[in-house]
């Protein structure tokens, strides 16, 4: 992650830029948040792009066309404008290493972690080919790793450039080298069976560390797909070599469709049920965790010294770490030597120096960031995290305060919560300012419902508590209720029992704030965006 230059531009339609994530053939992409404090890629092309109405038509085309996808295992497109001076679009940010990444720091990856990616953007690609379309140009640096599983990204842009450029236009390319299918490099029909090909050699890469072809020169390599067998490497064995080695078949029609590679990757489970905490070696977790953290860091920078907190996020609640595992104990703000003997040696090291170096930053509040990186890091230490965070156990109890989880509240008149009722969304943050995510709710004035208002609160899209609350009094334009757990709360959740208030504003809005000290007595400024 880059820190925004002077020639970068601070604000491209309705997102705030953070930072550059990085940049390519096709243009730059930035990490912005919207409004209502979600984070997203923003890709911006290059202003040479702007100029070609060809570029510009078929942009509009494979964008509209990509905002149909919504497959488990992509990155979605939430926004874009075609017709902007430098064209844009929005898609949904993935907190996590690409491929590229991954492989580069810890080399060729294990078959449980290959099977899975591989599962997983089979089952993409299947939703993909489904709606039409054909990606064109699945490889590693279009596979990005997050803890819940890989996604597919960079659908518009890459299709956008095909048909608008040759092969053998300068310092344009339509396709990778070294993961293209033949028929795209000879110019014949391509199909989702070029997709196919080009995942084969994705998970060949993943697997031995190296692309099935290699060559001095993008020459070479173009040569080497059309005429010549694939170099797949002794680590590739049994069924997943067979089936890597049928995807790159040349013929596209001997190719397996990606519906039967899911299968025989994953089995009648899908592949959800291969993404089990721990699918990713320990230290991409740790990589996560980091970036985890420089996200909020640069968040909590690019705001202007005069700058107002950014609308509250979520109390830590259900969806919140609990910094007093860090915040409390140990040198530094850190857990004692004993605290981490039960996580794997490297999480335990990242999550203790994570929390010794940024308990030692001044001018700011550490408590969320040790949180994420604590809690990210328990994705692969549950057993650890799940002795410090109340809530999270089967006892249906508040581990801290030993209440008991919160029941229905009575049958209560409509009226009472009509001002209230529909969706609000908005940036939770810490009492000390600390950005901490961002929580929806759902309240209703249905006097039958057992809970008066249903919240996710969500941090980076990687950590999500769901909470339940019975309301305890009400006037015409505040509501105080008993928030707890709704009974899914894991790692990286408080599951704290707690007092939130909802405050109607004149503007509109509405102000929420929580007693939930686990999670930083978080405070929102919510603004409605359903019924």
């Amino acid at each position: 992650m880059q820190r925004l230059s002077e020639e970068d531009p601070q604000v491209i339609g309705a997102y705030r830029l953070l930072g550059r994530i990085g940049a390519g053939g096709m243009g730059r992409v930035y990490l912005g948040r919207s409004a209502g404090g979600r984070t997203v890629a923003v890709k911006a092309v290059h202003p040479h792009f702007a100029l070609d109405t060809q570029f510009r038509a078929r942009f509009r085309r494979e964008v509209e066309s990509a905002r149909k996808v919504g497959g488990a295992w992509t990155a979605p497109v939430l926004d874009a404008d075609p017709d902007a001076a430098v064209p844009w679009v929005a898609t949904g940010y993935v907190a996590g290493p690409s491929l590229t990444e991954a492989v580069a720091e810890v080399g060729p990856l294990p078959e449980a972690a290959v099977r899975a990616i591989g599962a997983g953007l089979a089952e993409a690609l299947t939703a993909v080919h489904g709606l039409g379309l054909v990606h064109r140009d699945v490889k590693p640096s279009n596979v990005l790793l997050a803890l819940d599983g890989p996604r597919l990204i960079d659908f518009g842009i890459a299709r956008a450039t095909d048909g608008t450029a040759s092969l053998t236009a300068t310092g344009v390319s339509i396709g990778s080298p070294g993961y293209m299918a033949p028929e795209q490099i000879v110019g014949k029909d391509v199909t989702g069976a070029a997709d196919v090909f080009s995942l084969g050699a994705v998970l060949t890469y993943a697997a031995t560390g190296e692309p099935p072809f290699t060559g001095d020169s993008s020459a070479a390599l173009l040569y080497k797909v059309v005429h010549e067998e694939p170099v797949l490497g002794p680590a590739l064995t049994g069924d997943l070599r067979r089936l890597v080695t049928a995807c790159l078949a040349k013929d596209p029609t001997a190719r397996p469709a990606p519906a039967e590679l899911a299968r025989r990757l994953s089995g009648p489970a899908g592949a959800s049920a291969l993404l089990r905490p721990g699918w990713l070696p320990g230290p991409l977790v740790e990589r996560v965790s980091r970036q985890a953290v420089e996200l909020l860091d640069l968040e909590t920078s690019a705001l202007p010294a005069d700058h107002p907190a950014p609308p509250a996020t979520n109390p830590a609640p259900r969806g919140n770490p609990a910094p007093p595992a860090f915040e409390e104990r140990g040198p530094g703000g850190g857990a004692p030597e004993g605290d981490l003997a039960h996580a794997p040696t490297a999480t335990a090291k990242a999550a203790k120096s994570a929390a010794v170096s940024l308990a030692t930053r001044k001018g700011r509040g550490c408590t969320l960031v040790l949180t994420v990186a604590g809690a990210l890091a328990a994705v692969t230490t549950t057993a650890f995290f799940l002795g410090l965070l109340p809530g999270t156990g089967g006892s249906g109890r508040d581990g801290a305060a030993g209440r008991p989880a919160a029941s229905a509240g009575p049958s209560r008149p409509a009226t009472v919560l009509g001002g209230f009722a529909g969706t609000w969304t908005g940036q939770v943050v810490q009492s000390d300012g600390t950005p901490n995510g961002t929580m929806t709710s759902v309240i209703t004035d249905d006097p039958q419902a057992p809970y008066a208002v249903r919240t996710t609160y969500d941090v980076l899209g990687v950590i999500q508590c769901h909470s339940k609350a019975k309301l305890t009094s009400a006037t015409t334009g505040r509501i105080t209720l008993e928030e707890s757990t709704d009974g899914t709360a894991g790692p990286g959740c408080t599951g704290q029992t707690s007092a939130v208030t909802y405050t109607l504003a004149p503007d509109g809005t509405v102000a929420f704030t929580s007693d939930d000290e686990k999670g930083g007595k978080v405070r929102a400024t919510l603004t409605r965006s359903g019924r």
